[in-house]
């Protein structure tokens, strides 16, 4: 990857409103908003009080997960057909362990202990339906060594549920050989992209992924209640999830008594109820974005401000939990602090100093810039990190020492 290529972040900052009164710097949580959606939030008004339920058919209501999906999978290169959309990562993890058998002796579900809590809540409830859970331990809280990973993955393994990009230190996990490894042994790989799509180029059908799940809520700038599942071509035809409803079916407005008839064709049988189409066209004013200013050119961008910070954070003398090697870090930079304890008075005083950032337990503080942050607002929180350190280190020795 090149990151040679110039970008002038200037270009793209007057489509987001907030970047005119804050550094934003809390892309890995809710990426900022775009002006346009307003503009799809009131046309959806609009069509809806003038249409009303001729909307559904006339504005392309109903085939809206799919259609959303394309725009999302064009991010992935993913083939059109391939992607539907839903209301965030717990319901997408939830509706592919549906439709798995733990039943017999290829039961075992591989993943570290560096997900994100979401995704462990759904795979451990498996349990009860047979699932065996082997989770790979982080020695350092930072990465996951691959090796561990492939070892853990053998022929009684089912699926590995794994995070592309690991949300506290923005670790990047070896994607390649996870999958490689995976395809040798006969299991399965979901890839969590929530914190990489948007910043960190994916492409679905050069890894051979079985499936990608994430979100729009953060490097999307999509905002919430559009998650996403790509599933792959070959797996799809026998994907059958339990989650399911009537928007599956292979004849939904029949409205057939009993068991459920997929239909065939495209990414159709992955959804379940009626579409929440508010949010999935507010969505697509941040996937429209991303694609016009392209993934690569937004990590050419990020490679270069994370690793000038990085360099300017280890010279003031902060600790920094990510990866030093930007090949293996994601588009976040995690600046540590002495302890949890002070992590939210720190957000709270870069708050009040116009500076959006958020602070993670066992991790310290999340900076993640975007393709529309200035150099020189990297410049300015790494300054008011060094004072708010100073003064919170002066006040701990007068706190000690007993005076005023």
């Amino acid at each position: 990857m090149s990151t040679n290529n110039f970008h002038d972040p200037n270009l793209w900052r007057d489509r987001f409103p907030i970047l005119e009164n804050f550094i934003y710097l809390v892309n890995h949580s809710l990426g900022a908003m775009p002006r346009t959606v307003h503009d799809k939030l009131q046309d959806y008004a609009r069509r809806w009080g003038e249409l009303g339920v001729r909307a559904w058919e006339d504005e392309g209501w109903w085939e809206s997960p799919l259609t959303v999906g394309d725009l999302v999978g064009s991010l992935m290169n993913a083939p059109p057909g391939t992607v539907a959309m839903h209301q965030n990562v717990s319901v997408v993890e939830s509706i592919v362990a549906s439709a798995l058998d733990f039943s017999g002796e290829r039961n075992k579900v591989v993943y570290s202990d560096q997900n994100f809590p979401t995704v462990m809540y759904v795979w451990e409830g498996m349990r009860r339906h047979g699932a065996r859970i082997h989770t790979v331990a982080s020695p350092d809280g930072i990465g996951v060594p691959t090796e561990a990973m492939l070892e853990a993955i053998d022929e009684r393994t089912l699926i590995v549920p794994i995070s592309h990009v690991l949300f506290r230190s923005s670790y990047c996990q070896d994607v390649a050989a996870i999958c490689k490894r995976a395809r040798e042994v006969g299991a399965l790989v979901l890839l969590d992209a929530y914190q990489s799509l948007g910043t960190v180029p994916i492409d679905v059908q050069a890894l051979g992924v079985d499936m990608v799940c994430g979100g729009s809520v953060k490097w999307l700038c999509g905002g919430s209640g559009a998650a996403y599942l790509y599933v792959r071509s070959g797996l799809m035809e026998k994907f059958e999830p339990l989650i399911t409803g009537w928007a599956a079916h292979a004849d939904p407005f029949a409205f057939e008594m009993g068991a459920q008839r997929y239909r065939v064709g495209g990414a159709w049988r992955l959804l379940n109820g009626s579409p929440a189409v508010p949010a999935l066209l507010a969505a697509t004013a941040g996937h429209e974005i991303i694609k016009e200013v392209g993934i690569d050119t937004i990590r050419g961008h990020s490679v270069r401000l994370t690793e000038n910070l990085r360099e300017n954070m280890l010279e003031r003398g902060f600790r920094l939990p990510s990866p030093s090697d930007p090949a293996r870090r994601g588009g976040t930079l995690t600046i540590g602090l002495s302890d949890d304890e002070v992590g939210p008075a720190f957000v709270e005083a870069l708050s009040k100093r116009r500076i959006l950032v958020d602070h993670r337990p066992g991790a310290g503080i999340r900076v993640s810039p975007h393709f529309y942050t200035r150099a020189e607002e990297m410049e300015e929180f790494a300054e008011v990190m060094s004072e708010l350190r100073e003064k919170r280190t002066w006040e701990s020795h007068v706190d000690t020492v007993g005076a005023y």
